[in-house]
């Protein structure tokens, strides 16, 4: 089936998740998750994935082993096309592109990367032109100080604080989300940040460092 939007009854299910994360809410209302949280979400991963990658739909459940919180659910559906996360809620809709956090070998070519005279001021470009288009660009755990081994007086000093960087944009929920337009407002997010996962991937990469 063609993507049409996510209707209201997919935001009503995240507010009454929101006040009973319980098994007993989850089980009777399920059917609603499935037609109208997951079946959208799975149509709009099917029309974006030919031009903009493959796609990954995160499972509904969240993991407690380590959480103090063990509410079982998740209060938004979550899922990565591409490279671009796209995530449903009580909230709205959202989206977002780049790379939440580096390892320490991807961290260290960031820098660099940020220091440098040419790759530097491109990304300063780059990051300018993407909030020309309404879209926030952030650090993720900003350092207090310059990293060590940088002057603190250096001209992209708040790039180099950063540990990750992500380009981030929210909708409130309004009438067009229940529409095929919400399709394009995500493409037009893609094609808008697309420089930044561009840049990030030719300067950063995948960490190579073995896994722990």
């Amino acid at each position: 089936m063609a993507f049409h939007g996510w209707p209201e009854e997919a935001l009503e299910f995240y507010e009454g998740l929101e006040a009973d994360n319980t098994k007993t809410y989850w089980t009777a209302h399920k059917h609603i998750y499935d037609e109208h949280v997951l079946a959208p979400m799975n149509e709009l991963a099917e029309e974006l994935g030919p031009q903009f990658g493959e796609s990954k739909i995160f499972r509904p459940y969240r993991d407690v082993r380590f959480s103090k919180d063990k509410s079982p659910y998740k209060t938004a559906i979550g899922a990565v096309i591409g490279d671009i996360y796209v995530q449903l809620s009580a909230n709205g809709l959202a989206a977002g592109n780049g790379m939440y956090g580096m390892a320490p070998d991807q961290l260290d070519r960031y820098r660099e990367a940020v220091a440098g005279n040419r790759t530097g001021a491109e990304l300063t470009g780059i990051v300018a032109g993407v909030r020309k288009h309404g879209i926030d660009v952030e650090g993720r755990d900003k350092l207090k100080r310059a990293p060590q081994g940088y002057p603190a007086d250096h001209p992209r000093i708040e790039l180099l604080r950063c540990k990750g960087l992500v380009a981030w944009r929210e909708w409130q929920p309004e009438a067009w989300l229940g529409t095929a337009a919400a399709k394009k407002r995500l493409t037009d997010f893609i094609v808008h940040t697309s420089p930044l996962g561009e840049w990030l991937s030719a300067n950063v990469g995948p960490s190579k460092l073995p896994p722990r």
